[in-house]
């Protein structure tokens, strides 16, 4: 039983990223869309300027705008890896970050060795404190 008369085609198989074909077109497209609307959207200004403040729902609105943009984490991921051979497990923020000022794309669990290391020289913790303090940290 025939389905349909038209002639079969053999397609490439390959990662699209939306309207870009290559990873750095598509983390370049993503860097024009965050200098561009930096100004546009209140909490990619939060981003920006006041990482520390971004509320949940904040951060749920930044995701559909990104991805009514075209815009997904894992895609950035994907594109970020391909283009620097790096695999990075930044966040969106992190992304946002790089994109905009040029910030590092350090991975979570570095940037939470690095503040437990920053807070257990910051002050003379007793033992069980500095265990506590590793164990939040290890959850973290």
């Amino acid at each position: 039983m025939f389905i349909s008369d038209h002639e079969d085609k053999i397609l490439p198989a390959g990662r699209g990223y939306g309207k870009a074909n290559k990873p750095e077109d598509y983390i370049q497209a993503f860097s024009a869309f965050i200098r561009s609307h930096s100004n546009d959207i209140p909490a990619l200004m939060t981003v920006l300027t006041r990482p520390r403040e971004l509320t949940r729902k904040q951060l749920r609105e930044l995701v559909l705008e990104l991805d009514k943009a075209g815009f997904t984490e894992t895609n950035l991921a994907t594109a970020w890896r391909e283009m620097t051979n790096q695999d990075i497990a930044a966040r969106i923020v992190g992304y946002i970050r790089q994109a905009a000022i040029g910030d590092a794309l350090v991975p979570y669990n570095e940037r939470v060795d690095h503040a437990l290391q920053k807070l257990l020289a910051s002050h003379n913790w007793t033992w069980p404190q500095r265990d506590w303090l590793k164990r939040i940290a290890a959850q973290t």
